[in-house]
């Protein structure tokens, strides 16, 4: 029981951990796609 236990409870980890993993790789997308659209912004305002 203790085995199928740990067994489990490493999978759920891993799980999460990818699952975190994949969060901080969208919001960073979606920092880097603001940034960029936000200079091109700036660029078309300046005359």
């Amino acid at each position: 029981m203790a085995c199928t236990k740990g067994f489990t409870g490493s999978v759920l980890t891993n799980n999460l951990r990818g699952i975190r993993n994949a969060w901080h790789f969208y919001y960073a997308l979606i920092l880097v796609i603001k940034v960029v659209c936000g200079s091109i912004g700036v660029a078309l305002l300046t005359p």
